[in-house]
């Protein structure tokens, strides 16, 4: 009788390792550059030999750096709120129609996420190049946004078919208007994916670089700067500004992860009442 409950620890102990152990091959570059940016010396070497923040101040006062960063805090907020707008209702469509080729619909939506980045990179070149979009900061949002996207389609879809269907068919039978129905009663009740969508959005365009790479003509964004540094030369300034965003991409998922808490906590509230 004692043989079940002590295979079902060991079973979850085993469990356990194995989520350790995969965690820490994820976290295994994250281990490896933020010592590596504290480091004292002219080269990469890990593990570092002293401690300095001479990389952190190397970023700070190169006009270089912090204008790529500058063009790449716009660039994801244009292109993260287009992406927001346009996912939005692409999604609410999405789970709203009852057309047949819904399933096909949303299939194409998710193409950008599926279809690897250097197509659609050079798609996008040939397309903004017939234009007269190729090296503009236009053409670089319009890039951004179509990646970033389907991102929110996925999230916000689905916060809108949690969402019941009934409470605004019911405004409508009282003579809500249809942008009534968005802003009184869809949008309050999905906010936090929304939010969750946004970040999404913009960190998907703040680490692009494939795209940025062919559209953005003489604008540098970070990872930019970083791919041409590291191609050309391997400045430990990388490991400081590498370390920095790894900081603020935690720091935005901690968000996510409580606003995602709290999102499925109000659904599952709103399915006991």
């Amino acid at each position: 009788m004692s043989a079940k409950p002590d295979t079902g620890r060991f079973a979850r102990f085993l469990l356990g390792a194995a989520g350790a152990l995969v965690l820490l091959f994820l976290c295994t570059p994250i281990l490896i550059v933020v010592p590596m940016s504290f480091s004292d010396r002219s080269a990469l070497q890990f593990p570092p030999q002293g401690f300095s923040l001479r990389w952190y101040e190397a970023f700070l006062s190169t006009p270089v750096w912090i204008e790529a960063l500058l063009t790449s805090l716009k660039l994801a907020l244009c292109s993260s709120v287009i992406a927001l707008v346009l996912g939005s209702l692409a999604a609410y469509g999405l789970a709203r129609s009852r057309l047949k080729g819904g399933a096909w619909l949303d299939a194409n939506f998710m193409a950008p996420m599926i279809i690897p980045h250097i197509i659609s990179a050079i798609a996008l070149y040939f397309a903004f190049a017939a234009l007269g979009l190729l090296g503009t900061f236009t053409g670089l949002v319009i890039g951004h946004a179509l990646v970033a996207t389907p991102y929110v389609i996925s999230v916000v879809g689905v916060a809108v078919r949690a969402l019941d269907v009934r409470i605004e068919q019911s405004a409508r039978s009282l003579g809500a208007t249809w942008p009534r129905v968005l802003a009184s009663i869809v949008i309050p009740n999905v906010y936090p994916s929304l939010l969750v969508a946004w970040i999404f959005a913009f960190i998907v365009s703040f680490d692009e670089v494939v795209i940025t790479y062919f559209l953005a003509g003489s604008y540098v964004t970070i990872p930019k700067k970083m791919f041409n540094d590291l191609s050309q030369q391997l400045d430990p300034t990388i490991t400081a500004v590498a370390t920095i965003l790894i900081v603020g991409s935690v720091l935005l998922m901690l968000v996510v992860a409580r606003l995602s808490g709290g999102a499925l906590g109000g659904i599952a509230h709103g399915d006991k009442r």
